[in-house]
């Protein structure tokens, strides 16, 4: 299967990427750099990659579900998601990243070994451990890193969505398809 050049591909994670159906996503540290931004007057904010919007784009035409699962939903968050077409029910805030989960399995009907997680520090390893496909950035801690089925050859911020995408679409076999639908609708 093909990848991207610097990614890291564990044993296994290609039979792994095949069982997904719901791709969750931290998004410090893996839809952004993890650097906050402050203006004189004191308003945050925070550098998303347009590359990942197309990462969404290759998801939904795939059939791959998703969500974001982080501590507290910011209005950067929130502004990222009106950006990439994200409706707000799919922005999950909670500290109790296991218990939400729970529920959130029983509401949206997928298993562990059907999820795939991606995270990029200590607060997300307990997700990766359960989740049937754990994904790091490549400038994620060496614990995410070490628990990881596929590290990208992106960096947060810049593309882990879109690179984890194509890796779970070429291992289902569904990629070819999804590039015929986004180049036949442009």
């Amino acid at each position: 299967m093909k990848i991207r050049e610097g990614a890291t591909i564990k044993e296994g994670a290609v039979e792994r990427a095949k069982k997904i159906t719901y791709l969750i996503i931290d998004i410090h540290g893996v839809l952004t750099d993890g650097t906050l931004y402050y203006t004189a007057d004191g308003v945050k904010s925070e550098r998303f990659s347009l590359h990942d919007k197309l990462g969404f784009t290759m998801l939904r035409e795939g059939g791959v579900k998703f969500a974001f699962l982080t501590s507290k939903i910011s209005r950067a968050d929130q502004a990222m998601a009106r950006v990439y077409g994200i409706p707000d029910e799919l922005l999950w805030g909670s500290s109790a990243k296991m218990s939400f989960t729970n529920q959130k399995q029983e509401e949206y009907g997928f298993a562990d070994q059907e999820m795939a997680y991606i995270g990029d520090e200590m607060i997300d390893l307990g997700m990766m451990k359960r989740a049937g496909l754990a994904i790091a950035p490549s400038d994620a801690s060496k614990e995410a890193k070490d628990i990881a089925h596929y590290i990208t050859s992106a960096g947060g911020g810049r593309g882990v969505l879109r690179e984890t995408a194509e890796f779970i679409l070429r291992a289902q076999g569904k990629w070819d398809q999804v590039m015929d639908k986004i180049v036949g609708n442009h």
